[in-house]
């Protein structure tokens, strides 16, 4: 499978939004594809207000990516749990995505602007 993991520089801007507020923006996303897996976003950390964000006791194991650890996003109208991942130290062929966070889609929101 991790031939089939393709990372490429999103064009654009994305907005990332949850519960009202804007997150961030950012024009510095990358789209990790995999197999026949729906493409996910990574936007940098940098670009993401991050004090609303506490990390969780999740952590979930991919074989080509490594550990991930999630994040509970602290909303206005209370906390949505594992509303995002991270693979902080990514496996070696991954290290572009460390530093970037990834989103539940059902629970933010991340489009082109």
């Amino acid at each position: 499978m991790a031939n089939q993991i393709k990372l490429r520089n999103a064009s654009g801007k994305y907005s990332i939004r949850a519960a009202g507020a804007v997150l961030g923006e950012s024009n510095n996303v990358i789209e990790l594809s995999e197999g026949d897996l729906t493409p996910v976003l990574y936007v940098p950390r940098a670009d993401l207000a991050m004090a609303f964000f506490d990390k969780t006791d999740t952590s979930t194991h991919c074989p080509h990516k490594g550990d991930a650890s999630y994040y509970t996003l602290e909303a206005k109208s209370g906390p949505i749990k594992d509303a995002a991942w991270s693979y902080e130290t990514p496996n070696e062929d991954m290290t572009a995505i460390a530093g970037h966070l990834a989103f539940n889609t059902s629970k933010v929101t991340v489009e082109e602007v």
